[in-house]
């Protein structure tokens, strides 16, 4: 999940979060700004065939799946998000849950 980069004389680390819901997406890259971190990438990959993949917001997005790149310069920072990525995760599962039933 965590990548050392060193790129000239900067050192950081990078995330990948993948399938990533649409609903929550400007949520998380708030919380990625506010805590200094960057996204490098934003790709929306089809389910159905490996080939197409986009570096922009398809017309369509049903069928895609959103992944993002995140790096920032502390790891700490990068744990922190995964943790509040992974919370807000399973906040929506439980309450679906309870919806269910």
């Amino acid at each position: 999940m965590f990548n050392k980069n060193t790129w000239y004389d900067c050192d950081y680390s990078r995330m990948e979060l993948k399938n990533v819901n649409k609903d929550i997406v400007g949520w998380l890259e708030d919380v990625i700004e506010e805590n200094n971190g960057r996204i490098e990438k934003k790709e929306w990959k089809s389910k159905y065939n490996s080939y197409v993949v986009y570096d922009y917001e398809p017309f369509c997005t049903d069928g895609f799946e959103i992944n993002l790149t995140v790096t920032s310069y502390d790891e700490a920072y990068l744990r922190f998000i995964k943790y509040l990525y992974e919370e807000k995760v399973s906040t929506i599962d439980y309450l679906n849950a309870c919806i269910a039933r």
